[in-house]
């Protein structure tokens, strides 16, 4: 049987297990590759630490460019991270000089793909990132694969479990952020410097490598819109229960159309609704499959190391596909369309002070910029502390919806910003 011979650039939990796997399970995975999968050398900065796998027969560099020393490694697995700097060096190099890479990279993928692609069409080799976007999923091979034949017009989903955890306990336990953060991360949920998740660029990273594979498009990472969950509070929690929707962190994006990662209400009876915790959801709609929706975990050494395994066992088995499901030459060039004419409807919460006039001022500025008013929920008098006004809006631009709320923010007897949610009827996903 012959051999693909394996270099495996940083050894963090990802990249541990990685290697933990291809080692001691030798028997079913070359079975499943039909070649035999034998680790040459690995990077790390530390070679003393224990990782719960032998390095007996394995050579071990501290430099990751070192791997591209030998040239009978076939396969460079990429787990060091980060946009740039040496992770990007090399894979570039890698795929210069013949060699296939897989990485769960979502950063650099998500702003330097297209380029590494159009390195491996042009060298004969394939670069695979299945473990970049929801790997226990697997979306990217359901995308890419399993609905090849669809034109998908929407893709949407949970792609952030950091996020979803959160929003999910908070729901629950009717805790407030910064509470279930902290617990978050006690469990390993969340990273000590949380804000690449609860900012929405993680979930953005991932939207832009499904939008570019779905749409066949080249999605510039600096024109989708994002937002994140920092400023939520546990009242809008509580509000959007009242009015019949759940709030999630969600990654939106429609062919000939924006894309977003926005805090957003949904029917708390669709189906995204009801995945909770940790877990990802990627929902596709298009034709000829209609919908069809995909639940899993996302990340972790467990579900992240699965998906590397089958891009590994695709190359062996000569099944890699082309990054973006096509030649990077023939993706589209077309724009992302602007989020700004985009009409949908809105939820706004309101902080102010108990006085007569309050809502009619509010009502007078929603009114000058053209917008209506759906419903409206007051928490009622308060001698000392804010009252909370509740709206959702019909449908409106979202350009005015925001020049509205930066007015009514600067009002008397308002006391901050509004809060603006876009909500997203039922039916939207299916």
């Amino acid at each position: 049987m012959s051999q693909i011979r394996i270099g495996i650039a940083g050894l963090g939990v990802v990249g541990a297990e990685t290697a933990r796997h291809i080692i001691s399970s030798q028997d079913i995975l070359c079975r499943r590759a039909g070649k035999n999968l034998k680790i040459i050398a690995v990077s790390a900065r530390d070679d003393t630490k224990d990782r719960g796998f032998p390095l007996d027969d394995i050579l071990f560099y501290t430099d990751p460019l070192k791997l591209l020393d030998h040239d009978d490694i076939d396969v460079i697995i990429e787990l060091i991270g980060g946009e740039g700097g040496v992770a990007l060096s090399l894979c570039q190099k890698a795929l210069q000089a013949g060699k296939h890479v897989i990485t769960a990279n979502k950063a650099m993928i998500a702003h330097h793909g297209f380029s590494l692609s159009k390195l491996a069409e042009d060298n004969n080799v394939t670069l695979q990132f299945e473990a970049a976007v929801a790997g226990g999923i697997p979306a990217i091979k359901i995308l890419r694969e399993g609905l090849a034949g669809n034109q998908i017009e929407t893709v949407a989903g949970i792609l952030n479990g950091t996020c979803n955890y959160i929003l999910s306990e908070m729901t629950s336990s009717n805790s407030a952020f910064p509470d279930v953060l902290k617990e978050a991360q006690h469990k390993g949920f969340a990273e000590a410097d949380p804000s690449f998740d609860i900012d929405g660029v993680d979930a953005a990273h991932k939207l832009a490598i499904l939008s570019a594979i779905a749409f066949e498009q080249k999605i510039e990472f600096s024109s989708l819109s994002i937002s994140g969950i920092r400023d939520v509070s546990d009242i809008d929690i509580n509000y959007a229960g009242k009015l019949g929707y759940c709030l999630k962190l969600l990654g939106i994006a429609q062919r000939g159309g924006p894309a977003e990662v926005t805090m957003a209400l949904i029917s708390d009876d669709e189906q995204l609704a009801l995945v909770n915790g940790a877990l990802n959801a990627v929902s596709y709609s298009g034709a000829p499959v209609q919908s069809s929706i995909c639940i899993g975990p996302g990340a972790g050494a467990g579900p992240t190391s699965s998906a590397v395994l089958a891009d590994l066992i695709d190359i062996s088995r000569g099944l890699a596909n082309y990054a973006y499901g096509s030649p990077v030459d023939l993706l589209s060039e077309q724009k992302l369309a602007s989020q700004t004419s985009k009409e949908q409807c809105y939820y706004l919460r309101i902080a102010v002070t108990d006085k007569p006039g309050v809502l009619s001022q509010i009502s007078a500025v929603l009114r000058d910029h053209g917008l209506s008013i759906a419903s409206m929920i007051q928490n009622g008098q308060s001698e000392d502390g804010p009252v909370f006004l509740v709206l959702t809006t019909h449908k409106c631009a979202k350009i005015d919806i925001e020049q509205a709320a930066e007015v009514i923010g600067n009002t008397d007897h308002v006391l901050d910003s509004p809060m603006v949610i876009p909500i997203f009827d039922k039916g939207f996903f299916s």
